[in-house]
């Protein structure tokens, strides 16, 4: 592999954020992606709307955004997973991810087939 590791990660980051624009109709205010042994972890930070986090001020609200949110990105799910294949060349075999509704942020963690990290130069 002829990229650094620092320039996948970077990779990955902007074309979360241009699936986000594209798929969900606007970014996250950052995004910080790190390759850890098989797995992508990506956190994405200012994810809620103003009224979003109006609405998560009740346990219900909170519950309903939680759930709302999580199905938004399940339906893009494979293309995340394909966005991810296109960059690293290691097939995604599960994701998982949590939103909190308190600092607005969202993980997602891609498992990968390989150890994606130690495809890369250690120097």
């Amino acid at each position: 592999m002829t990229v650094t590791k620092g320039s996948c990660e970077s990779e990955i980051s902007k074309a979360v954020t241009q699936w986000e624009k594209e798929y969900l109709g606007r970014g996250s205010l950052s995004v910080k992606t790190d390759i850890l042994r098989n797995m992508i972890i990506i956190d994405l930070q200012g994810i809620l709307t103003p009224a979003e986090y109006t609405v998560c001020e009740t346990q219900e609200g909170l519950l309903s955004i939680k759930r709302t949110r999580s199905k938004l990105l399940e339906s893009g799910a494979e293309h995340l997973k394909e966005i991810i294949l296109n960059i690293t060349g290691a097939h995604v075999v599960s994701l998982h991810t949590d939103l909190s509704s308190r600092t607005g942020e969202r993980i997602i963690v891609f498992k990968l087939e390989t150890d994606l990290e130690a495809q890369f130069d250690p120097s």
